[in-house]
C-alpha cells in the first residue's frame, strides 16, 4: 500500500442499501457468512459492505491485506474520531454499531504513545493472574454451573454455561460484586445485540463508574485495583474505559469460543468417538473454530490516515476500514489447511492491537470444554447442526442456543484434593466464600433471549 496524492472526484459511493454494498447484520448474513464472504472476495481484497442500514464500511477479506492493515499503524489508525460519517452525521449516533465502533479512550481506540500507555497498564495487570488460580476458579465454577443442570438430562450450554462462565470469572478476576454485575451484563449485552444499544451503554459506563469509585475505597487482590495503581496513572474515565474494552473481550467472545468449540466438538466427526480421551480433540477444536469460526468475525476497524491506494481501490481517509478475522482465514490462497495446532490464525487480530489476554482466554475456553466433558461424557446435540440458529449482527459469530441432551447425571461430591468447594446453590464471589453468589435452588423457567435467560438466572427468577 502506498500513499497517492490528491486525487481529482470520483462518483459517489452508492446509497445506503444498494447492491453494491454487502449487508452484514441480517439473518441471511448470520446464516451463511462464507457465502457473503466469497461474493465480497469476487471484488477484491477489500468490499464496500454496511454494517447495519446506512452504515458503510470496506471489509478487508484477504490474508495478506488484513496483515498488511494490522501491521501498518503509520498508515491505518485506530481513533474512530477520524471517522467522516459519524463526525458529519451521516452515521447517527443511536445507529446500533456506534456503541461498537465509537472513540473511547482505552487501548482498543487509541494510537502511538497514547496506545502503549494504555496496554501497558493492561497487560502488567493482566500478567499478575495465575495460570494455576485461573484454572481453579473456571474448573470450580464449571462444576456448580453443571451441577445445576446434569440431573435433568437437557440443557442449553449457551444461556446455561458458555455465558454464565466468562461473566463468572469477570467478576472474580476484576473484583465486582453481583449487584454491580448483573447490570454490567445488561449493559454489555444491549452493545453487542444492538438493543437499545445508546440505553445499554449508559448503563454500562454508569455501573462501571460505581466499580472503580468502590476499588478506590477498598482496593483488593483483582485487576481493576491493579489497573488503579499501574505507574500509568489511570483517570476514572480512563479506569471505565479500559474496564469497557476488557469486559467486551472476555465475554461475549469467550462465550463464543467456547459455544463454537462444543457445537464443533459434538457435530464434526473427525472429533467423534474421543471425546473422553483427554485435551488432545479439545485443543484441537480451539484451533479449529479460531480458524473458521472465530468468536470476533469482523472487527479491528482502522480508518487510513490519507487516501491509499491498494489494489486499484481507492480507500478513503477516514472511512472505515474493518478486518474481517474470518475471511482472511478463510482465504482460499492459503495454501495450507491444517489447522490443528496452527497458531497462525488472526482470530486474535495481529500487530501492536492483538489480543493481549490470548493466553487467558484460551485457557478459560479449554478448561470449560474438558469439564463439560469429563462430567457428561455422552452429551449430544439436541437437534441436528443445520437447525443451530445464528444470531444476527456484523462483528460476531455467536450462536442463539446450543440445547444438548444426556444421560442425567447425578452430582458427584468434591474430590478432597480439590480446593474447596463453593457450598450448594452458590458460586464464589470476588471478595472469597462468604461473599458468594446465591443461585436459585430450582431450575427457572426461562426466557428466549439468551441475555435475558441469563439475567433471570442471576437474580434468581
Amino acid at each position: 500500500m502506498t500513499s497517492v496524492p490528491p486525487v481529482p472526484p470520483v462518483p459517489s459511493a452508492p446509497p445506503p442499501g444498494c447492491p453494491a454494498h454487502e449487508p452484514l447484520y441480517g439473518p441471511e448474513f448470520a446464516s451463511d457468512p462464507s457465502a457473503a464472504y466469497q461474493r465480497l472476495r469476487a471484488k477484491g481484497p477489500t468490499a464496500p459492505v454496511e454494517l447495519a442500514p446506512g452504515v458503510r464500511a470496506r471489509l478487508v477479506t484477504s490474508y495478506a491485506a488484513a496483515l498488511h492493515v494490522l501491521r501498518s499503524p503509520e498508515t491505518f489508525a485506530k481513533d474512530p474520531r477520524r471517522w467522516n460519517d459519524l463526525a458529519d452525521g451521516t452515521v447517527p449516533m443511536d445507529s446500533p454499531v456506534v456503541p461498537m465502533m465509537m472513540y473511547r479512550p482505552n487501548a482498543l481506540f487509541t494510537d502511538g504513545e497514547e496506545h502503549r500507555r494504555l496496554r501497558g497498564a493492561i497487560t502488567d495487570s493482566l500478567a499478575r493472574v495465575e495460570p494455576s488460580t485461573l484454572r481453579g476458579y473456571v474448573e470450580r465454577s464449571a462444576d456448580t454451573l453443571i451441577d445445576r443442570f446434569a440431573p435433568t438430562g437437557k440443557a442449553d450450554l449457551l444461556g446455561e454455561y458458555a455465558q454464565v462462565l466468562p461473566l463468572l470469572v469477570f467478576n472474580h478476576l476484576f473484583g465486582c460484586p453481583s449487584e454491580l454485575g448483573v447490570r454490567l451484563v445488561e449493559g454489555m449485552s444491549g452493545i453487542f445485540d444492538g438493543v437499545d444499544a445508546e440505553k445499554a451503554n449508559e448503563l454500562l459506563t454508569n455501573t462501571l463508574i460505581e466499580l472503580v469509585e468502590l476499588k478506590r475505597a477498598r482496593p483488593g487482590h483483582d485487576v481493576t485495583s491493579w489497573l488503579l495503581a499501574h505507574p500509568a496513572r489511570l483517570a476514572d474515565d480512563e479506569m471505565v474505559h479500559q474496564l469497557v474494552v476488557l469486559m467486551g473481550a472476555g465475554t461475549e467472545p469467550q462465550q463464543n469460543l467456547i459455544a463454537n468449540s462444543l457445537r464443533l466438538l459434538l457435530s464434526d466427526d473427525r472429533f467423534g468417538g474421543s471425546l473422553s480421551g483427554g485435551s488432545l480433540p479439545v485443543e484441537d477444536s480451539l484451533d479449529e473454530v479460531l480458524w473458521t469460526d472465530p468468536p470476533m468475525a469482523n472487527y479491528a476497524v482502522h480508518y487510513p490516515r490519507h487516501d491509499v491506494m491498494y489494489e486499484g481501490t481507492l480507500l478513503r481517509a477516514g472511512d472505515p476500514l474493518v478486518v474481517s478475522l474470518a475471511a482472511a482465514n478463510t482465504d482460499p490462497s492459503l495454501t495450507s489447511d491444517q489447522r490443528a495446532g496452527n497458531r497462525a490464525h488472526l482470530a486474535w487480530s495481529a500487530g501492536p492491537h492483538n489480543c493481549p489476554a490470548q493466553s487467558e482466554a484460551r485457557l478459560i475456553a479449554a478448561v470449560a470444554v474438558e469439564k463439560l466433558l469429563d462430567r457428561l461424557p455422552d452429551v449430544e446435540l439436541a437437534v441436528p447442526v443445520e437447525e443451530l440458529e445464528w444470531r444476527p449482527g456484523p462483528f460476531h459469530r455467536a450462536l442463539a442456543a446450543l440445547p444438548v441432551t444426556f444421560p442425567p447425571a447425578a452430582v458427584g461430591a468434591p474430590s478432597p484434593d480439590d480446593a474447596p468447594a463453593p457450598r450448594s446453590g452458590s458460586v464464589p464471589g470476588p471478595y472469597g466464600p462468604g461473599a458468594a453468589y446465591t443461585l436459585p435452588a430450582t431450575d427457572p423457567v426461562r426466557p428466549r433471549s439468551g441475555w435475558a435467560r441469563l439475567l433471570a438466572w442471576w437474580r434468581g427468577e
